[in-house]
């Protein structure tokens, strides 16, 4: 997409407000009714070493990056309020890329717990949020968490209901690998 039109989009998700009511919702141990449901984690290692770790490249937009999403406007460090449009290509595809809007709706800098959610913006194939969260619990193990709400909102989404479940499980368990990665880096 050419940076200008690029630009006319973040202007207008950053004037947008999210698609869903319950925002700020994944900060929560219960999540909404009437969404799918979706939580995964994965341990990381022992502590606070790996806490800091993981939880700066969390909060560097690592898990999205190294997911293989590029994140517009460049990255900076995740702060509440915050939007972005997250690009991801086709399989296969070199165009078009697919522009998902977000907006950071809650971050968390903890001794024991980092991380953020963001949730979607209109233009966004889904509507609903997503937490990414690194914690170190009592025993110094120390675990990162995706969890998430969402209800398909795009026509395509809805269209290839199968696709798009298949989709978010793989981006998924690609944060938990790629944040794990970054765990293990000394």
């Amino acid at each position: 997409m050419p940076s200008n039109a690029l630009r006319r989009r973040y202007l207008s998700a950053c004037a947008a407000a999210p698609s869903y009511p319950e925002v700020g919702a994944t900060g929560s141990a219960a999540l909404p009714p009437g969404y799918a449901w979706l939580r995964r984690r994965i341990h990381l290692g022992r502590g606070a070493a790996v806490l800091d770790r993981a939880g700066a490249y969390v909060l560097g937009w690592g898990a999205q990056l190294g997911s293989g999403f590029a994140v517009y406007p460049p990255p900076a460090r995740i702060a509440a309020g915050g939007t972005v449009l997250l690009r991801i290509g086709l399989p296969g595809l070199r165009l078009p890329r697919l522009v998902i809007p977000c907006r950071v709706v809650w971050t968390v800098e903890e001794p024991d717990r980092i991380g953020f959610a963001y949730g979607t913006l209109p233009g966004h194939p889904e509507c609903g949020e997503e937490s990414f969260v690194v914690s170190m619990d009592a025993a110094g193990d120390v675990w990162f968490e995706v969890a998430a709400f969402s209800r398909l909102a795009a026509w395509y989404a809805r269209l290839g209901r199968p696709v798009a479940a298949v989709l978010q499980h793989l981006a998924i368990e690609r944060y938990l690998r790629v944040v794990a990665r970054a765990a293990a880096a000394a």
